[in-house]
């Protein structure tokens, strides 16, 4: 798709012609920013990652990826209003087992605190990897495993959920609709969040699940890279098929055995170091946010200013939007 610098009079477009206003965008300012470092390899690796502005990208170029951060105050094992026991790192193994038990009642899963538990929270789309999930859950949820998978989208995938659900009725449950309390009880009792993503700029749910000592298992895309660590904050399942139309049976091998290695490690101690390591990390917009600040004062605008370090404007910013 070809960008065309337009005359400053009216020209009627060519016919089939269109504009990018996306590559426009990219080629006219003055500095390019993305949420992750690994997403701007992806991005200028080629046509496939970069869906043909690679080319556009490497010439600006990108200059660096800036990963997110996450609501801090919102999720909060220690105040979450959503869940039941509210826990720290020193408390977070006693009040898991209480935590599991309430959400596989509230699901209707077999009650028993030791049977490990994973999660899925998202769309139910082919970007998130759900339809890889959904032919993958079959090849290991036989073993002593449940597996919650929340989430809306199409509806195949919502239609699959329920015949997997009624297939393994001790083993599984699929939730299709938007669920912002139950989304908490998930991340409060869960052991795993799975993010088997096709592709991923950055991604919020893996950061939400380590916030509390939920260990993710992760494909290894975009700000998954970044913030994942293998075998330190959660296991790698290794980079997916970015093509949508079929589902590669390369990467339901990759879900299946990726599970099954970090189930090994369940109660171990070292799945105890990785919840810890989890949860002692600085996840909050502080670290990010100061980054967007350098960058945007390094474009030079007159009159702009750094903020007063120590500030905690956003709580106060927060709390002044109009709920909707």
């Amino acid at each position: 798709m070809e960008f065309m610098r337009m005359p400053s009079r009216h020209v009627k477009p060519v016919v089939g012609r269109k504009i990018n206003w996306m590559k426009a965008g990219i080629s006219e300012c003055d500095v390019v920013l993305t949420v992750s470092p690994h997403y701007v390899k992806e991005l200028t690796s080629g046509p496939e990652k970069g869906v043909e502005l690679d080319g556009v990208l490497r010439a600006k170029p990108l200059e660096t990826g800036i990963v997110n951060g996450m609501d801090v105050v919102d999720w909060n094992p220690a105040t979450d209003k959503y869940i039941s026991v509210k826990y720290n790192a020193t408390t977070v193994a006693e009040a898991r087992a209480l935590n599991k038990e309430i959400l596989q009642a509230e699901v209707g899963l077999p009650v028993d605190s030791s049977i490990p538990v994973i999660v899925f929270i998202g769309r139910l789309e082919e970007q998130k990897g759900s339809d890889i999930l959904i032919a993958a859950i079959p090849e290991f949820v036989e073993e002593n495993v449940q597996i919650i998978v929340l989430g809306t989208g199409k509806k195949k995938m919502e239609e699959e959920l329920m015949l997997l659900e009624a297939e393994y009725p001790q083993n599984a449950r699929g939730i299709a609709k938007f669920n912002v309390p139950l989304a908490h009880m998930m991340f409060a009792g869960a052991d795993f969040i799975i993010v088997p993503s096709r592709f991923e700029p950055c991604g919020l749910i893996q950061l939400q699940g380590m916030r509390y000592g939920v260990i993710p298992i992760c494909s290894s895309t975009g700000g998954l890279v970044d913030t994942v660590r293998e075998g330190v904050t959660g296991f790698h399942m290794g980079s997916f098929n970015v093509e949508f139309e079929t589902v590669d049976p390369a990467d339901v091998a990759a879900v299946a055995s990726n599970v099954t290695r970090a189930l090994k490690q369940y109660k171990t101690l070292s799945f105890h170091a990785m919840v810890q390591n989890c949860m002692a990390q600085d996840l909050s917009w502080k670290g990010p946010a100061k980054k967007w600040e350098e960058a945007l004062l390094g474009l030079g605008v007159e009159g702009s200013q750094p903020g007063i370090e120590g500030e905690e404007i956003a709580p106060v910013a927060k709390q002044n939007v109009a709920t909707p």
